[in-house]
This record gives C-alpha cells, sequence and structure tokens, in this order.
C-alpha cells in the first residue's frame, strides 16, 4: 500500500513540474522560446491554408451570436501562445471577409489560455498584448480532462506540448518489470519493453486528449496539433532531442561516480517525453472516430538553420527552461545546474552526428476538423 502512495505522490510530482520555468529571469520560459516560435513558425502558412480551405468561418460565427471562441492548450506563459492566437485570428478574419464581403458585422473573438495549475499564469497576463483584439481567460487544468463545456470551442491548438505524457507508465517504476530502465533516463537506446510502455502511455493519453476535444468542439471545427515526431520505424537515438537525452544520462551517471547522489536516482527516473509517429497519431484519431485528417506530416523545424555549432549553447538554455523543474524535483537543484552546464560540452562533442541530423523532419503537424 505505501509503495502504492509512493507512487501515485511522485506522478503528482512530476505532473506539477511539467510546467515550464516562469518569470521573467536569466532562465524563464518568456526570455528564452524564441526556438520554438521559429519551429512553431515553419507551420504558419499550412495552418492558415487550411483555414481558408476547410473552416467555415461564417457558419460558425453564424450559429454562436458572432462569437468565435478559441483554445490553446499548453500556453506556457508568452509570448509564443499570443503570436499564435494573433495569426489563428488574422486568418479567421481574412476568411469572413471573403465569405461577407458586403456585412458590417464582424465576429468577437474570445481566447482561452489553458495550461497546468502550476503554469505562470501571472507573468502570462502580465505580457498580454495591450493592442490585442479578443477577450482573453486562463483556463488551468490537464489537457488531458474535459475543460469546456460541450461543443462550444470553434478552432483548438496545442503546440509543442502533447509530447508530455500525463504520467509515467507504472511498469517503470517497478524494479521487477522487464520495463525497469536501469541506468537511462528515458527510452532512447532503451529496451523494446521500456519503448513499449512510452508508447502505451502516449496513446492513452492522445486518446483521452482527442475524447476531450470532440466533446469540447462544434461540429465542423478545427483543431491543430503540433508536437516532436519521428518517422516511423526511426529509433529516437537517431534524433538530435534522441542524442540529447542519452548525454544526460552520460553527465548523470557521471554525477553520481562524483559522490553527488546515488545512482540508484537514475533508475528510478524516467524523463515523460514522447515523440510520436505520423502512424501512430493516425491510428489515434481513428480510433477516437469523431474527427477528419485534414493534414497530417512531419516537417524539419529549423530549416533556416545553417550553423548548428553556434546555436547549441542557447538551444540547451531554451531546453533547460523546459525540462529545468522536473530533473529538479528528483535529483535536486544543484545536480541538475551541474547537468546542465555540461550538457552543452557533450552536445558538441557530438557534432559531426548533429551536422547530419538538423535537416531530418522531425516535427509532427496535425490538422484535424470535428465531423458534422
Amino acid at each position: 500500500m505505501k509503495s502504492n502512495l509512493q507512487r501515485e505522490d511522485k506522478v503528482k510530482m512530476v505532473i506539477s513540474a511539467l510546467a515550464p520555468n516562469g518569470g521573467t529571469g536569466e532562465f524563464s520560459y518568456s526570455k528564452n522560446s524564441h526556438f520554438q516560435r521559429q519551429s512553431l513558425g515553419v507551420e504558419d502558412s499550412k495552418i492558415e491554408e487550411e483555414i481558408e480551405k476547410k473552416l467555415d468561418v461564417k457558419a460558425l460565427a453564424s450559429a454562436s451570436n458572432m462569437i468565435i471562441r478559441i483554445a490553446d492548450f499548453g500556453c506556457a506563459t508568452g509570448p509564443n501562445t499570443f503570436v499564435n492566437a494573433h495569426k489563428v485570428l488574422e486568418a479567421m478574419r481574412e476568411k469572413y471577409k471573403r465569405q461577407c464581403p458586403n456585412t458590417e458585422a464582424k465576429p468577437e473573438f474570445h481566447v482561452f489560455f489553458n495550461d497546468l495549475p502550476s503554469n505562470d499564469f501571472n507573468t502570462l497576463f502580465t505580457s498580454l498584448p495591450e493592442d490585442r483584439s479578443y477577450f482573453a481567460c486562463g483556463v488551468p487544468g490537464s489537457f488531458y480532462n474535459r475543460l469546456f463545456p460541450h461543443s462550444c470551442i470553434h478552432f483548438a491548438c496545442s503546440s509543442l506540448a502533447l509530447h508530455f505524457l500525463s504520467k509515467l507508465p507504472e511498469v517503470l517504476q517497478e524494479k521487477k518489470s522487464p520495463a525497469w530502465n536501469k541506468g537511462r533516463i528515458h527510452y532512447t537506446g532503451a529496451s523494446k519493453e521500456v519503448v513499449d510502455a512510452y508508447a502505451n502511455q502516449f496513446a492513452e493519453d492522445v486518446g483521452k486528449f482527442l475524447d476531450a476535444r470532440a466533446m469540447e468542439l462544434v461540429p465542423g471545427g478545427m483543431l491543430v496539433i503540433v508536437m516532436p515526431g519521428v518517422p516511423h520505424g526511426m529509433p529516437y537515438s537517431e534524433v538530435i532531442i534522441g542524442m540529447m537525452f542519452d548525454c544526460m544520462g552520460s553527465i548523470l551517471i557521471d554525477l553520481s561516480k562524483e559522490g553527488l547522489f546515488d545512482e540508484s536516482k537514475i533508475d528510478s527516473f524516467n524523463f515523460p517525453f514522447y515523440a510520436s509517429s505520423p502512424e501512430e497519431m493516425r491510428k489515434a484519431v481513428e480510433r477516437n472516430g469523431r474527427f477528419n485528417i485534414e493534414r497530417m506530416e512531419l516537417t524539419n523545424p529549423v530549416p533556416w538553420l545553417k550553423n548548428i555549432e553556434k546555436v547549441i549553447p542557447d538551444w540547451i538554455i531554451h531546453v533547460r527552461v523546459v525540462m529545468e523543474a522536473i530533473f529538479s524535483r528528483h535529483f535536486g537543484n544543484e545536480v541538475t545546474h551541474q547537468m546542465f552546464q555540461r550538457l552543452t560540452k557533450h552536445m558538441l562533442d557530438k557534432l559531426e552526428i548533429l551536422e547530419t541530423k538538423y535537416r531530418d523532419k522531425v516535427q509532427l503537424l496535425v490538422v484535424l476538423q470535428k465531423k458534422e
């Protein structure tokens, strides 16, 4: 009984630590998220194209008293969520103008910003654009649950958030389990049992996510997901982020040998991050059965990148602001700080391999439309 309670407490700790670093300091998300913005920017024109082709803004507005509701699931602390909202709003406004060129009536927009209760909503709303042309509201809670009434959202998006698992699979936390991930902190390079445990948890999570959004979206509403992805069959050890997890694990082993903590702490830690293949996502959507797949593809998230060596130190800071809290909860602040301090050198030591990998298509774009 005690072990079950300890497991539940650990799950709660992991979930509460999934929010990125708040505030506006050196290692805050609000100051270190331009890499994410650039990666999302790769998809902007495609999302606008899908809105133009598939979203009947006139019908949606007419059926809801001229109020369009947009929800961003996993908004963090800005400013990327505001850029996303603005681009979606502008695309919908332009579509409405083309559909109704002779009317003076214009839809109003209500944008809901969702993230975990531990997210720094104070920083988020302090930085709301003063010239915004929409009503804003915060919605704390896990997006793996229902967060809105039935059929009230017209456009929903989740940007670089759905790869975080809702919890660690229990089989990863049992020493006698074939999926006991000794000496590793992720499924990168791990046994099939470990990979399967992650994959099964993701399938369960994305199923819950789609079930909730299917209830909340109006018929004809649109759901856009952008998240880390991987080609079907490619080992995650061949992806740059996977290489980074391997480096983190190696550094932590070194730190444990230096006496900073017991190595058993590594065995009991698994980072709750999973990158989906298009095939896995397609199966999840088909199991749900309430969405049409309008677009699903892998893209290169950094087509603008010319010299990976120069950006690695800055990129590691961006990784730190997203992942630091989870590592700190388990290993403590000092060990976590040491790990990130050493991570840049470890990644630069792999530069020759990284040079061949950073053009890979490892970002998944999914555009779904709720069936009528």
